[in-house]
């Protein structure tokens, strides 16, 4: 039986988008008849957690969990910030917080300080214990996934000091991400962010992105081939015994939490146009927002009179997720206005393609999304500021012309196969 160990910062039961990839691939992998040893963290800083994801967890493997110290109890005092931590910056009660000198002057520390994140005190001791576990277990493959990517630098670590062959996993990008620019770096910082970010793509047998636009900008920045794409999926068992609920009214729903690069008032403002041109469209519209939602989305729904259409549910359990995503008409998907738009894919778009709801999708027309949308026929995208061509679609909206031609690739058990090919196992 091949062995396989996976390091990852998020396992159930925290919840939120990090967990269910290698939750998923695990699971599969597991009934392929691998021998899986996960390694993570005993206590995780995670958005919110998800009991339900605890049944996905496979019977037959073993889940190693170290604690780690991590410098967020200073932040959250310093900032007055309570609860747990968005990484997206994400800020629910003001839009003022994100320019506080106490938040800018903390963006600062953690961005030169901290690198390349602030889980590096899980680092050492973690390769201190996995050198030995791995030879004791006779482990010859290694997965590390990240964000955050002090997770690739253990993986990086173990690889320098053990004959092991290592694939280091992307979710997101490192110096290319959304919130990179918020950081407050020196030259200096920037610089050593870069150098670690190479240092790991060239070392790794093997890296995987979740996306072409990525995989481009990994290829340039490490020189070398060896990089592949498995995007995130929708796992089948999930979608059973799921069915739309009867209602007189059209549902636009979102899915998932809403910084403020993913709030688009072009959406707002559509909709608004929409609502004052066609008097049955006010009558039946219903928005939901099913997640945490930035202050700023907030004011967009004041702004545009909104309030009376809209329901705004808080974090729930991915398996009571799944039945708002079937109830909707259309399912709404902003693409955050970041440098990197291009390349975002995120892990709800697919499950929102398993529901076979159309997407309205507002980004770059010639992202990674954009493309997936156009091959399965599953939706439409605009630009970030088209709230004109928005609002004609909702007042047209046809769910007939949409077929979702070969979602079926991108189902969780589809790419474990994919990941095994890679893993020569």
């Amino acid at each position: 039986m091949k062995k396989i160990l996976i390091i990852t910062y998020y396992w159930p039961p925290a919840g939120g988008a990090g967990v269910q990839r290698w939750l998923k691939f695990s699971k599969y992998l597991a009934k392929l008849g691998y021998e899986l040893h996960i390694f993570t963290v005993e206590n995780p800083e995670s958005p919110e957690n998800d009991n339900s994801l605890l049944k996905d967890i496979p019977e037959n493997i073993t889940v190693i969990k170290k604690p780690i110290w991590e410098p967020m109890g200073f932040y959250k005092k310093f900032t007055g910030q309570k609860g747990n931590i968005n990484a997206s910056f994400l800020n629910e009660n003001s839009t003022e917080v994100n320019n506080s000198l106490k938040q800018k002057i903390s963006l600062f520390i953690r961005g030169n300080f901290f690198i390349p994140d602030a889980k590096k005190f899980w680092i050492k001791p973690s390769v201190k214990f996995l050198k030995q576990y791995i030879s004791n277990n006779n482990i010859k493959t290694v997965i590390t996934t990240g964000p955050p990517h002090s997770v690739n630098v253990i993986g990086l670590k173990l690889k320098q000091k053990l004959n092991i062959f290592w694939l280091a996993d992307f979710r997101d990008p490192w110096t290319n991400i959304d919130f990179y620019r918020e950081l407050k770096l020196t030259p200096c910082a920037n610089k050593i962010h870069h150098k670690l970010e190479r240092k790991v793509l060239q070392t790794a047998d093997k890296v995987v992105t979740v996306g072409q636009t990525m995989k481009d900008e990994f290829a340039e920045i490490s020189g070398k081939n060896n990089i592949s794409v498995i995007t995130n999926g929708y796992d089948s068992d999930d979608f059973t015994n799921y069915q739309k609920q009867t209602s007189d009214k059209f549902v636009i729903a979102h899915i998932g939490s809403i910084n403020k690069d993913r709030n688009h008032e072009a959406f707002y403002k559509a909709i608004n146009s929409a609502i004052t041109n066609n008097k049955d469209f006010e009558q039946k519209l219903k928005l939901v927002f099913v997640g945490k939602l930035d202050a700023a989305v907030k004011e967009m729904i004041n702004k545009y009179d909104l309030n009376k259409y809209t329901e705004i549910v808080k974090y729930l359990p991915h398996n009571e997720v799944v039945q708002y995503m079937f109830n909707a008409d259309l399912l709404y998907l902003p693409i955050n206005n970041t440098p990197n738009a291009k390349g975002i894919l995120t892990g709800k778009f697919f499950e929102y393609l398993a529901t076979k709801n159309p997407i309205l999708a507002v980004g770059p027309t010639d992202g990674d999304i954009a493309k997936i949308l156009k091959e399965t026929n599953s939706g439409e995208i605009f630009n970030f500021d088209d709230s004109n061509s928005i609002a004609n679609f909702i007042s047209n909206f046809d769910k007939n012309k949409y077929s979702f031609t070969g979602i079926e690739k991108y189902s969780r058990e589809e790419l474990t196969n994919t990941l095994v090919k890679l893993l020569n196992l």
